[in-house]
């Protein structure tokens, strides 16, 4: 993703289930303003409502309201963001919110800005290496700012033949990691 998102004018949109990844398809064939590059869902196949029209480029949507955290899970990683959302509610007594980026190439400003108001920590997961990475971007707009941000992802390294669970384990990507290191950070 670091060797794309550098192009000027490319989008690129991260489906997190069947129905997102067939309407940022459509989208994406009948616009012509943009070239798109559509990450390829890897997980399990998941069902849910997506909406139909990307025409708003770098416009995140929250999925779930809440406080202190906010959970920006990027494609794939979606799920595991829900799953993190419902563990830190029920050990940590607080609702999240989750933010369901879509866009890859960029940030939302408006939102992560607003995000400033009633959250201490921004978390990001992403499938990618996190080098040049979405995690990247939002760690860069708030830089200046006082934020906590934590991103999670892939180390710059080749991975082959490995088990996806003990992977994620060896990169404290478990949710329980998470939420631990969650508990240390607010």
């Amino acid at each position: 993703m670091a060797a794309f998102s550098t192009i000027p004018n490319l989008v690129i949109l991260a489906p997190t289930c069947k129905e997102e990844y067939l309407n940022m398809l459509d989208w994406s064939v009948n616009q012509k303003d943009h070239p798109v590059m559509i990450m390829m869902p890897g997980n399990a196949v998941t069902s849910r409502p997506a909406d139909k029209d990307y025409s708003n480029i770098n416009t995140f949507k929250i999925e779930q309201r809440g406080e202190k955290v906010a959970i920006l899970a990027l494609g794939d990683f979606y799920q595991k963001g829900e799953e993190l959302a419902e563990k830190i509610k029920s050990e940590l007594g607080f609702a999240t919110t989750l933010i369901n980026p879509r866009f890859a190439s960029g940030v939302d400003e408006q939102l992560l800005s607003d995000l400033m108001k009633n959250h201490q920590l921004v978390i990001t997961m992403e499938d990618g290496i996190l080098e040049g990475g979405f995690g990247q971007k939002v760690a860069a707009f708030y830089a200046d700012k006082d934020m906590k941000v934590k991103t999670y992802g892939l180390k710059k390294e080749f991975y082959d033949r490995y088990n996806p669970q003990e992977l994620l384990k060896d990169l404290g990507m478990t949710t329980e990691q998470i939420v631990a290191d969650i508990k240390n950070l607010i």
